[in-house]
């Protein structure tokens, strides 16, 4: 079988850019990355992860390119991980990381599970739309309003040391 897949970027303009692809639903989620960053037109060397969403597009379970854990907890692999162990009808929806310093994201969506056509390489780039930026689209990471306020007072002087409460001969 074949999974289609849409991957549109998340980005804050009116411009739509996405990439509909064809993958074998035998490959593995790397083999998902690889076709992503070609078709946008990434060299594919940065730090990427997938994870699971769902309909509100909330992140879920990370699918990571690199286990960089430490062996600190144990990393689900792209390398490790097939398409069909991943996404199916029941979990049409990942959400996709690319550079995190630069935080290309991307929401994939499993658009339809097909037969394989004879002749046609697998993945297939099947249709293009829009440019990609020059850099990513900059994200706003906002907190609920007044969540920190309550916190800190607004009087507080980090330059104040003759006002701190600490004590400077502690050891």
């Amino acid at each position: 079988m074949i999974y289609r897949f849409r991957v549109i970027l998340d980005n804050d303009t009116d411009d739509d850019v996405f990439r509909d692809l064809e993958i074998k639903e035998t490959d593995t989620m790397e083999d998902l990355h690889n076709i992503i960053t070609q078709s946008f037109g990434f060299d594919g060397t940065e730090v990427a992860s997938f994870y699971l969403s769902d309909d509100a597009w909330n992140q879920g379970e990370e699918i990571s390119l690199f286990d960089m854990s430490e062996g600190a907890n144990e990393v689900k692999l792209m390398s490790e991980t097939t398409l069909n162990n991943t996404v199916h009808e029941a979990q049409t929806k990942l959400i996709y990381v690319y550079d995190f310093l630069s935080m290309w994201t991307f929401y994939v969506e499993l658009a339809e599970i097909a037969e394989e056509n004879e002749g046609v390489d697998y993945p297939n780039l099947m249709f293009v739309q829009g440019q990609v930026p020059e850099a990513a689209p900059e994200k706003i990471f906002e907190a609920e309003k007044d969540e920190f306020d309550s916190e800190f007072d607004d009087d507080f002087d980090v330059n104040d040391y003759d006002n701190l409460d600490f004590d400077e001969h502690w050891n």
